[in-house]
């Protein structure tokens, strides 16, 4: 009997090996057939292990009590207490509380924007018409922030065309300073966000929707369903696969409020609504020289950044059987 079961281990054990060999053999095979698609990705493959993977090296410094004078190696040692000193400021906790409102606000009101504008774009037949509206909406988003927030600026101001039409409609008795209230900061992050981004992330909606087939249109017409049935029935049901992947994606930009447009529309009135965590980096980092706190600040959130991928990754999986990885 023993004798049987350890013929029965040999055998199972070499099956494993000729299965390892065959799935080892099929893999060369196929990187043979694709090699011109290898070599088209290879060089993006190399500036994304140079600027993004050898540089986590230097998250050491957050371990440490740097010193650019003395270099990195030779910096002493202070273990966890720059990441206890991060966890014990008040302004930390706010800056994450900005960072969090702001993204949520931009992650929907993205999302939604997006979805309906690819939508609304594919039922356009006017096909010049279509072209228009698609390179209008897409413009924006090749404006830098720095032009991008002086138009934002402007529009906003006390003097710009929103207070001006305000005041005409009566809506309004007198001009109001948008970028200095507060409580508006957040909401106005995300529309300004929406009004650059939203033609360039529409992009990939429409073309999930382009490889939707064009006779279930025709065969829900044929039925009696309506422009609205069809959207609802058809093109949104079609699209959801790339819907759940891009919210998966998406989610590790959670504590991402977007450095520069809140850099350059923030300003001292509006200080504790525009703290985000990046600018707590910046503020309270960089300038005052202390790189190791910066480092843990940096880490800390990309820790975060990676949990809610793979957090949103596995609801995915268990809800819909679907999933990015």
């Amino acid at each position: 009997m023993a004798v049987t079961d350890a013929r029965v281990e040999v055998l199972s054990e070499g099956k494993m090996i000729n299965d390892k060999r065959d799935k080892r053999k099929k893999f060369l095979k196929k990187l043979v057939q694709q090699k011109e698609l290898v070599l088209i990705v290879l060089p993006f493959l190399v500036l994304l292990i140079i600027f993004s993977y050898l540089p986590l090296w230097g998250w050491i410094i957050a371990f440490k009590n740097f010193n650019p004078a003395i270099g990195i190696n030779k910096s002493p040692w202070v273990g966890l207490e720059n990441f206890k000193m991060l966890f014990e400021d008040p302004t930390f906790y706010q800056s994450i509380r900005n960072t969090l409102g702001i993204s949520i606000l931009k992650y929907f009101i993205g999302f939604f924007s997006s979805i309906t504008l690819a939508v609304l774009i594919n039922e356009v037949r006017n096909m010049k018409f279509k072209k228009t509206v698609q390179t209008i909406s897409y413009l924006p988003h090749f404006v830098s922030w720095v032009v991008a927030a002086s138009i934002v600026l402007d529009v906003l101001s006390p003097d710009g065309v929103i207070n001006q039409l305000l005041l005409k409609f009566h809506i309004i008795k007198q001009s109001i300073n948008f970028i200095g209230v507060p409580h508006l900061f957040w909401p106005l992050m995300a529309l300004s966000d929406m009004w650059k981004e939203v033609g360039w992330n529409s992009i990939i909606y429409l073309a999930a929707m382009t490889a939707i087939d064009s006779e279930l249109y025709e065969a829900a017409s044929i039925d009696g369903a309506g422009r609205i049935r069809r959207i609802f029935s058809i093109t949104l049901p079609s699209i959801v696969p790339t819907i759940k992947i891009l919210l998966i994606l998406n989610a590790g930009w959670i504590l991402n409020a977007g450095f520069e447009q809140v850099f350059l529309l923030s300003n001292p009135m509006v200080i504790d609504y525009s703290q985000t965590l990046e600018l707590y980096v910046y503020n309270y980092g960089i300038p005052m020289g202390r790189f190791s706190f910066a480092t843990a600040a940096g880490i800390f959130n990309s820790v975060v950044s990676l949990a809610m991928v793979t957090l949103a990754n596995r609801i995915s999986k268990a809800l819909s059987g679907e999933s990015a990885f």
